[in-house]
This record gives structure tokens, sequence and C-alpha cells, in this order.
């Protein structure tokens, strides 16, 4: 049985910038990136809590994370208008998910 797929934001500030550019890449094979240090992330509750175990892996005590879960009504009213457009949050992204 598979859990349901729920989106999240989540927003990092990272003091090292080696760190920071860790963090960013490992988020980038989990979302797509909204702002500077915010993403999307389409997750399971078992892929966020992995997710979550990977970050503490590479940040540091210093750094801060902010993961908030959005239900699906939340999602989608979010309005993107840094693009200019409507950002299509009721369908996941294409993405490829190697086991």
């Amino acid at each position: 049985m598979t859990s349901e797929q729920k989106w999240n934001l989540v927003s990092y500030d990272v003091r090292e910038p080696k760190r920071l550019r860790r963090v960013a890449k490992l988020l980038e094979g989990y979302g797509e990136r909204v702002q500077y240090s915010l993403f999307r992330v389409r997750a399971t509750a078992e892929r966020l809590e992995k997710l979550r175990w990977e970050l503490s892996e590479l940040m540091a005590a210093e750094d801060d994370l902010l993961v908030i879960p959005l239900c699906d009504r939340c999602a989608a009213k979010v309005d993107d208008h840094s693009r200019g457009d409507r950002s299509d949050w009721s369908e996941p992204p294409a993405s490829f998910e190697i086991l």
C-alpha cells in the first residue's frame, strides 16, 4: 500500500557556502525550486521523512530548515507571481525516482 503524495514547501537557511550547495543539490533531486531557498516537493510521508534525514546529515546545528505541508485545497490556491503566471500545483511535476 502506498501513501498519498502531498505538496510541501521546504525552506532553508544554510550559513556555510559548501553546505548550502549540497543542500540545494539534494533538494533539486526531490522537487522544484520556487525561489532561491524555497522548494516545492510533492512526496509521500515516507519520502519526506527520508528527505528530512538526508538534510539532517548535511546541515549543521546553526542552519535552519522549515517544512510546511500543504493540503490539496491550499496547494491549488498558490499563485506564483514571480513567473507572471499561475503555477499548476494540482498535478505533480514530472520526476524520476530511483529505488
